[in-house]
């Protein structure tokens, strides 16, 4: 017997034990429902993913604080992962500077097979644990970073090489994955587990899987963001306004800030290079730009800390 197929059956009964590769008894007749029942059973199924992740909310709490500590100290978030799981770092990270203001780099998504791989499989690249290592040379990984490894079966070695490689470095590491005791679970400093059990099609984890894995990033940016001061009450003030439509959410936010009219939002926004939380500042307290920028730097950035301060 040659040594491919002996390593294929190793790898199917490795398979065999992971929880998002099982099939789904509710929906083993959805290839004999009409279009309305297979919607209904997706979407039944999709209800589930939200309360799995509420499951591990201590451990994305950790991971957030993490986060918070590497941005304070001049470290970055890195995620890495393949297909899938890849792909969804790489999204939320390139989300970040429009979103909060901050510079590209300070968010990085890794992709196994590289940015080909956003846009057309390239699976077998995941295969590769030393490219895991390589891609996370190739940024220049320290110590102050923190390396986030995604993968939903747990055991992708492209993820398994790059977390290996971070613990080396010394980098905080955590593992997304969607199996409870899973490889990257083991090597990572912080272990993110959302079960959702079987997918709808088995072994389709761009579903349910999928989604938790997109609803446990979106917390870990969107948190961290929060707690180093990218926010406003729930406003994105560190918005970077580079198109129409982000410039009039500009405006919205100043008015729903201030609660000033459209006119002086404009006003306010011109005056300070449509710096959004500026002009929130500069409308709010009646401060000239450039005491309005060295009361919100001595803030730390802070809008909040920077308003009562100028009251105080």
């Amino acid at each position: 017997m040659s040594a491919a197929p002996e390593g294929r059956r190793a790898l199917m009964s490795e398979l065999d034990q992971l929880v998002s590769e099982g099939r789904n008894p509710s929906t083993m007749g959805i290839d004999q429902m009409g279009t309305r029942d297979i919607l209904t059973t997706i979407n039944a199924e999709d209800g589930t993913v939200a309360r799995a992740v509420e499951k591990v909310l201590p451990a994305i709490a950790d991971a957030v604080d993490a986060i918070v500590s590497a941005f304070n100290r001049g470290g970055r978030l890195i995620y890495m992962g393949a297909g899938t799981s890849g792909r969804l770092g790489v999204l939320d990270a390139s989300e970040c500077p429009p979103t909060f203001g901050v510079p590209y780099g300070m968010v990085i998504g890794l992709i196994a097979g590289g940015p080909d791989a956003l846009m057309r499989a390239a699976e077998g690249a995941e295969d590769s644990g030393p490219a895991g290592a390589a891609d996370l040379k190739a940024i220049d990984l320290t110590e102050k970073d923190v390396v986030v490894g995604i993968a939903v079966s747990g055991r992708t070695p492209y993820v398994i090489g790059g977390l290996n490689y971070a613990r080396e470095i010394g980098a905080v590491t955590a593992a997304l994955s969607c199996n409870p005791a899973s490889a990257i679970a083991g090597i990572a400093d912080i272990a993110i587990s959302p079960v959702v059990g079987p997918e709808v099609l088995t072994g389709s984890t761009r579903m349910k899987s999928g989604t938790a894995q997109k609803l446990v990033l979106n917390m870990l940016t969107t948190a961290s963001m929060i707690r180093i001061g990218k926010t406003y009450q729930n406003l994105m003030v560190d918005l970077h306004a580079s198109n129409k439509k982000l410039l009039a959410r500009a405006v919205r936010i100043v008015m729903q800030a201030t609660e000033c009219s459209a006119s002086e939002a404009e006003a306010a926004l011109e005056k300070t290079n449509n710096d959004v939380k500026l002009a929130i500042l500069v409308q709010l307290t009646g401060l000239d730009v450039e005491a309005a920028r060295a009361t919100l730097q001595s803030a730390g950035g802070f809008l909040r800390r920077a308003i009562d301060t100028a009251a105080a």
